[in-house]
């Protein structure tokens, strides 16, 4: 009865179930039903053992080898019968047992209150004694979130495989931030109203985003977020230019970099944005997150049309892969089923020039957490493509 799954029981009794309601009451009652059972238990062993007794001596007299087997067989009989077989069985099913023992101690309880309700007395005066003070069945302490995470990674039989990691990810929501899952400063399309309107045209034509950060000569002086399909019409007539573009912006939307996941994905759904900058401490921009972002942290990439020229992240067959160094460590760990350090940087670009403290030259080797690195590519005083070899398991 104690050993019984209370969740399922209370999944039972929302259904209708009477058996798994009796059985919450009695077990919201803990130290009645332990005082009913343990009467009974007692009675039945002192009973047998009395028993036995007596029909040694009326078998054999008061000889004291007889008491002695007597004495044997009986401990024997109640450990077998009255003690592991029934507590064995009763653990390995007590979910299938409780609801049906329930209908038989409930009325045991109701009917021997009063006797239970005496011998409880002396138990509350001795624990009272020792300072010791049980707690009630809503003070027993909830499931934390590594508890119910072990919960879902344990159920992976009964939960498909992709609902699963949509649980496992949600659980992350609490922990990573917006500076996570943001795609970094110099990686992300923007239009540099500096540059002359050809160009810009040129880059609005060819664009596969619908909202586009406009700065102005830097990227630091983000005048406001263009939706492209408001210039639809104008830059199909070839109208377009820098004032109309102008008249077209909307405010941008800044978030600091150690913004909570999960806040930012309600900060979002109340301030009906579906795109941000990410900004430091001292207002520079880091790299901007949308709402598409953080859904798939929670069920994975999308299969969309846009073009992803940064390549699909796998082993290959020799066990290296090529991958862009701005790629984000927490993506390769997943990915790549690795451990590479989160608190040191946030690509993998980053993650290398804070191992050399400098820019390494094409060529150098390295190994960050087990994983071996070769650069292949720096330019621009980044590491712009890295190969990794695969670790021994």
């Amino acid at each position: 009865m104690m050993a019984a799954n209370r969740y399922r029981l209370r999944h039972l009794a929302q259904s209708g179930h009477r058996g798994a309601r009796l059985a919450l009451d009695l077990l919201a009652r803990t130290d009645k039903l332990l005082g009913v059972i343990l009467l009974f238990n007692n009675l039945i062993n002192a009973a047998a053992a009395t028993l036995v007794s007596v029909i040694a001596i009326q078998l054999f007299g008061e000889a004291e080898w007889a008491l002695g087997a007597g004495t044997l067989l009986v401990t024997f009989l109640i450990l077998v019968f009255a003690e592991i077989t029934p507590k064995v069985v009763g653990a390995g099913n007590a979910d299938r047992l409780a609801p049906a023992v329930s209908f038989i101690l409930a009325p045991l309880l109701r009917l021997f209150q009063p006797v239970v309700w005496f011998v409880n007395l002396f138990v509350k005066a001795l624990l009272f004694l020792t300072r010791m003070k049980p707690r009630s069945s809503e003070e027993m302490p909830h499931l934390s979130p590594e508890e119910l995470r072990t919960l879902v990674l344990e159920a992976g039989h009964f939960i498909p495989h992709q609902h699963q990691s949509i649980l496992l990810n949600l659980f992350d929501l609490e922990s990573i931030t917006v500076e996570d899952i943001m795609v970094p400063r110099g990686m992300f399309e923007a239009i540099d109203l500096a540059s002359p309107i050809e160009d810009i045209r040129q880059q609005l034509a060819t664009s596969y985003h619908a909202r586009l950060p406009v700065f102005e000569a830097d990227l630091n002086n983000v005048i406001g977020i263009l939706q492209q399909r408001r210039l639809l019409g104008a830059l199909l007539a070839g109208s377009l230019g820098k004032e109309s573009l102008r008249e077209h912006l909307a405010e941008p939307y800044f978030i600091p970099a150690a913004t909570p996941v999960y806040a930012q994905l309600q900060f979002f759904q109340e301030n009906q944005e579906r795109l941000g900058l990410v900004v430091d401490e001292y207002g520079e921009i880091e790299g901007l997150v949308t709402l598409e972002d953080i859904i798939e942290e929670l069920i994975g990439k999308f299969t969309t049309s846009l073009p992803d020229n940064s390549g699909a992240i796998a082993w290959s067959q020799n066990g290296s892969a090529l991958v862009d160094g701005g790629r984000s460590v927490r993506e390769l760990n997943r990915k790549l089923n690795l451990a590479l350090p989160l608190d040191r940087a946030k690509t993998l670009n980053g993650l290398i020039l804070e191992h050399f403290q400098d820019i390494p030259e094409t060529g150098v080797s390295l190994r960050i957490a087990g994983v071996a690195m070769e650069i292949i590519q720096t330019q621009d005083r980044m590491v712009k493509t890295v190969r990794l070899f695969k670790p021994a398991a």
